[in-house]
């Protein structure tokens, strides 16, 4: 647990001096009170009462001044809280690894199926934004509710060389920031940029304590790994400081087979692809992600996910990451992600339930205390 204004416990001492000059008035009556040498006559007076039962009134007020004190320190818990989701942004990679054939019929046309499937199935008011990146990333559908402007962009998708990752994780935050006054643009110039209201330019906490978090979220499925422009971590941070979160989808098997794109789906020259979708080479082919450009940072396949990537992402942003292998896979991803609600761990104020609770202890402190004084009488 802890308190947004912690200086307010300092209150408590006047519940504790309220405790202390209590004991103190009971020794002094102890002191002046008159010794009887007749103690069945003491016992008459005060009765069967236990001893604990007088004392109980005052201990029940002094415990409510105490909660009350805590309570204005407003006290906080980590707990996973409902946060809805208003827009969903799908940055999807179309780099030319998309023509593998190890998730049948290929990358792409499962990733066109599975994508179209998801939109299908979202409640038709949260608006669903495009994003599309090879050698640079761009914003195919403004986020809309209209679903047929969605399936149009989807079937039309085209590869091309490179990708870019980071650009994409930008993108899909200006496409927010377009929605969203509280999400700021990306900051090219700087790792983080600034970040929501309350928090300095480039850091990814605002001054005032966590970031809130943004309604928005953004789907990055991709296949490969990053090979120009800014790195996917640091667009993450960019994200984090909005309060944006990102849940990447790795898509694909370790083991890539040979590359085959149809006509409809190639947009530019492949070096050996067949623009019928015949031709092709296995792992390896062209030199780099995307055909032609440069492969990977710091080496690797440019045919596999760099999970190791998409998990900091996730971790950055507060998101999830996903692995998918095959078609329905990818579908059940999908399905499973955040749709309507998502569960975000959140400082949670806890500052009523103390009131309440001091409130009800006052009030029967103050029942029994009337009770005990109309039986005396």
């Amino acid at each position: 647990m802890s308190f947004a204004q912690p200086y307010l416990l300092i209150s408590l001492l006047g519940a504790l001096a309220l405790l202390a000059a209590y004991v103190w008035q009971l020794r002094r009556r102890r002191r002046r009170a008159l010794r009887f040498s007749d103690v069945a006559l003491v016992r008459s007076v005060v009765g069967r009462q236990r001893r604990w039962r007088r004392h109980l009134p005052i201990a029940l007020v002094l415990a409510s001044l105490g909660l009350l004190a805590v309570a204005g320190a407003r006290p906080q818990v980590r707990a996973d809280v409902p946060v809805t989701s208003s827009t969903v942004i799908l940055a999807l990679d179309v780099s030319g690894s998309m023509c593998a054939t190890d998730v049948s019929p290929n990358r792409l046309a499962a990733a066109q199926d599975a994508v179209r499937e998801f939109i299908r199935t979202q409640d038709g008011e949260i608006r669903i934004g495009l994003v599309v990146f090879s050698a640079f990333a761009e914003v195919a559908v403004a986020p809309t509710t209209d679903r047929d402007e969605l399936r149009r962009a989807v079937d039309g998708l085209t590869t091309g060389r490179g990708t870019t990752i980071g650009a994409a994780i930008l993108k899909s935050v200006d496409a927010i920031a377009e929605l969203d006054p509280d999400v700021a643009p990306s900051d090219s110039t700087s790792v983080a940029g600034p970040a929501r209201p309350g928090a300095p330019a480039g850091s990814g906490e605002p001054s005032g304590g966590a970031v809130p978090t943004a309604p928005e979220i953004i789907v990055l499925l991709t296949d490969g790994a990053n090979t120009r422009g800014i790195s996917p971590q640091a667009a993450a941070a960019q994200a984090a400081a909005r309060g944006v979160r990102v849940y990447p989808i790795g898509f694909g098997t370790t083991t890539p087979t040979r590359m085959s794109c149809t006509s409809q789906q190639v947009g530019g020259a492949i070096p050996g692809q067949d623009r019928g979708g015949l031709g092709g080479q296995g792992p390896g082919f062209g030199g780099g992600q995307g055909f032609g450009g440069a492969g990977p940072r710091g080496g690797g396949n440019f045919l596999l996910v760099d999970e190791a990537a998409l998990r900091e992402v996730a971790s950055i942003t507060g998101g999830v990451y996903f692995k998918a292998t095959d078609a329905d896979q990818l579908k059940r991803v999908l399905t499973d992600l955040p749709k309507h609600v998502t569960l975000q761990q959140q400082d949670v104020e806890v500052s009523v339930a103390f009131t309440a609770l001091a409130a009800a202890l006052l009030l029967l402190g103050l029942g029994l205390s009337l009770r005990r004084s109309t039986a005396l009488q």
